[in-house]
């Protein structure tokens, strides 16, 4: 194990941000370079290596956290670095994206801050790559088999890599312009640099994967032409239909869904415009929506130059400690949490609903309403003469989703069932009702975090594996029925 007496001898330490002045003037990656790499080994010498690892059960992926936290405070890269990877394809993505369920589950957090465990996560996969110890990991023999993916989000990407390591051939298609769904397209440039998806793709090319882009499967392609010429196909399309808000106002300019938003400035970056079509410079912006997403509208506005940001949540805002009563531990407690686009500025607003919008003579909106609300026998019910209207020259809709994509005809085609929520029904082996048709990720679990449309991936290559060849050498599937500790 390691350094039994760590987790008493170091204090919890996080990765260094470069100041707020300084990284909203850019699009880097908001942490200092190479200021985790000195501390890594202390941090890591924090893990208990306690008898029950809750921090597996807390991860979706499984992944091996006691192990490699022991070579990485033994700095033995190499080896941290083949554990990282037995469970997890893109340990790049979860250790700057996931928001670290593992860390909740972590038995030192009982009384203490956990152990940093996306952070050595993070620092062993950018070592890797430094050292060279992340290479292309090319099938022995090919197995005659071809797989179609659709979809090249986390969930695909998995997907994909597993089963071209299985020797199947493999093509990735994408409706947009470039590899990496959301990752590419959703998570802005300070989150996640797309070198990191730049250099994963290069090495599942290198493996055999192949890519085709600018290609909707349902529209430029039709399902049934695509299931003929291949022996099988993984659906990993995301859940993609945004929760709309249906108040009046709502048809005025300058009200966009998220992902509407969002792409547009990673265009900027990866050279395709040279300022984004809807950009906040100058203009009081309006985020609906307390989430992830809607954080990282709140920091690209940042980065646009915004005269003001203001974010709504409709629920009350959470504590900052773990009620014991409703999230004990291990479980995944909701807690209040300042991301870094929060540290840049801007004001949130909590326990208020947006009753209409208004504009001027133009038709642009000009005030958002909104009304405080509050439960009453369960429901949230507006609040009598809290009614007022604040600036909002640009409004984003951060609400989340409701299901996959059924305007470009795949889920017809291909003669899909739904579930009650609006995600694609698949059995425990991630199988469709369609033969040969499988699932993964959020197009059948619905909008959830990057390790479990990695881990999904993950199985659904694994039984897709097992139907091809009648066995599986690919790691035991997770079941679409499974929750981690964290749900």
């Amino acid at each position: 194990m390691a350094d039994p007496k760590g987790f008493l001898n170091h204090g919890r330490e996080l990765a260094k941000s470069r100041p707020v002045e300084e990284r909203v003037k850019d699009w880097n990656e908001v942490y200092v370079p190479g200021s985790l790499l000195p501390i890594i080994s202390k941090q890591a010498s924090r893990c208990m290596d306690c008898g029950i690892p809750f921090c597996h059960n807390g991860c979706p992926l499984g992944n091996l956290i006691p192990e490699w936290n022991d070579y990485a405070y033994r700095e033995d890269w190499a080896a941290a670095s083949e554990r990282l990877h037995a469970t997890n394809n893109f340990p790049e993505f979860t250790g700057r994206l996931c928001p670290a369920p593992c860390e909740s589950a972590c038995v030192l957090g009982i009384n203490q801050p956990p152990v940093t465990i996306k952070n050595v996560e993070v620092s062993i996969i950018d070592k890797a790559w430094e050292t060279g110890d992340v290479a292309p990991q090319i099938p022995e023999r090919l197995s005659g088999k071809t797989v179609a993916v659709i979809g090249s989000g986390p969930a695909g990407l998995a997907a994909a890599q597993q089963l071209t390591r299985a020797g199947h051939t493999v093509a990735v298609y994408e409706r947009a312009d470039r590899v990496g769904g959301l990752l590419r397209y959703g998570i802005p440039e300070f989150k996640m640099e797309k070198r990191h998806i730049n250099r994963r793709i290069e090495q599942m090319r290198a493996e055999g994967t192949r890519f085709r882009t600018g290609i909707e499967i349902g529209r430029d392609l039709k399902a049934t032409d695509l299931k003929k010429r291949y022996d099988a196909v993984v659906l990993a399309v995301g859940a993609t239909m945004a929760r709309d808000l249906p108040v009046p106002g709502r048809e005025l300019k300058g009200i966009y869904q998220a992902m509407e938003y969002l792409p547009l400035a990673n265009k900027v970056q990866e050279g395709d415009f040279v300022a984004p079509p809807i950009s906040a410079e100058g203009k009081h912006v309006v985020v609906i929506g307390g989430g992830d997403t809607g954080a990282d509208c709140v920091g690209t506005a940042h980065r646009q130059g915004a005269a003001s940001v203001t974010q709504l949540e409709i629920m009350p805002r959470p504590g900052e400690e773990r009620n014991e009563a409703s999230q004990p531990w291990p479980t995944f407690p909701m807690l209040y949490k300042v991301t870094s686009a929060h540290e840049e500025g801007g004001e949130r607003v909590y326990s208020v609903s947006t009753t209409h919008f208004e504009g001027d003579e133009d038709g642009n909106v000009q005030w958002l309403h909104l009304t405080e609300v509050e439960f009453i026998d369960g429901k949230l019910t507006p609040k009598p003469g809290s009614e007022r209207k604040i600036p909002a020259q640009l409004v984003t809709l951060a609400m989340g989703f409701t299901g996959t994509d059924r305007d470009n005809g795949l889920v017809e085609q291909f003669g899909l069932e739904l579930d009650e929520r609006g995600n694609i029904a698949r059995d425990d082996d991630f199988r469709t009702n369609v033969p040969g048709v499988y699932v993964a990720g959020d197009a059948g679990r619905g909008q959830s975090l990057i390790v479990w449309a990695i881990a999904e991936g993950r199985s659904a290559a694994r039984g897709v594996d097992r139907a091809l060849t009648g066995a599986s050498e690919l790691p035991a599937p997770i079941r679409p029925t499974d929750r981690a500790l964290m749900v």
